[in-house]
């Protein structure tokens, strides 16, 4: 089974916990792309819901296929967000960001009563960190920005390189116009103390680590879909 027909899966097992009326948060990533096609689909027959893109390539795609759209100011309270994730540990803990779009991923999924993570199951892993680290980051004093984490991180026992996504030969731009530093740390031992570090550094907007947001993961693999929840959702 092709990577494709995995995300499909899960992607329609999600579609189970849209009910009529909702207000949604819709992700970004080739998952949350396979969602916005399902839910256009219901949308079109009959579905009334409302959503929050989380970056203007998911806005572009569900204005192409039909999904009506609001913004946090004039719908500042969600139902649930429905996003991908690059990593999931057994606790829900997430890794965000490959796709550039992590800041606004937070803060929609921040504004929802519910998030439900949608990805394949080779995103499952035992602690994270294999992934790099998404870390979106001011312009200005990049080079001094990179080196208070270098120096957070260290004091962490965390080291790796810390690289300047591009675009072609240009860095990287994200919706709200900062760069995203990828940070190779290789396996994190505590997410929480590292995602203090970072927020504690003032050029640091945002980092990809998600904690305590995501209450269900949806997994889809060869043998069918696993799902895995947060205490509070049982």
């Amino acid at each position: 089974m092709d990577a494709k027909t995995l995300k499909i899966k899960a992607a329609a097992e999600a579609l189970t916990y849209v009910e009529d009326g909702m207000r949604l948060g819709i992700g970004t990533g080739s998952t949350a792309d396979e969602f916005v096609r399902l839910l256009a689909v219901r949308v079109k027959d009959g579905l009334d819901v409302i959503g929050v893109p989380t970056s203007e390539r998911t806005a572009a795609l569900c204005r192409e296929l039909g999904v009506r759209l609001t913004t946090l100011e004039e719908t500042p309270e969600l139902d649930l967000t429905i996003d991908g994730a690059d990593e999931v540990d057994p606790e829900l803990t997430l890794i965000k960001g490959g796709g550039g779009a992590l800041l606004r991923e937070k803060i929609v999924a921040a504004a929802s009563k519910r998030m439900v993570v949608i990805a394949d199951e080779t995103k499952l892993v035992e602690a994270l960190g294999a992934f790099p680290l998404p870390v979106e980051v001011n312009r200005f004093g990049l080079a001094a920005t990179k080196i208070a984490i270098e120096r957070a991180a260290s004091s962490l026992d965390l080291s790796g390189p810390l690289t300047l996504r591009m675009t072609g030969a240009e860095p990287f731009v994200t919706d709200g116009g900062h760069l995203i530093l990828d940070a190779s740390f290789g396996r994190i031992p505590d997410t929480r103390a590292l995602s203090l570090a970072l927020h504690a550094i003032p050029g640091v907007v945002e980092h990809g680590l998600f904690l305590d947001l995501a209450r269900v993961a949806i997994l889809a693999g060869a043998d069918g879909i696993r799902t895995l929840t947060t205490k509070t959702e049982r």
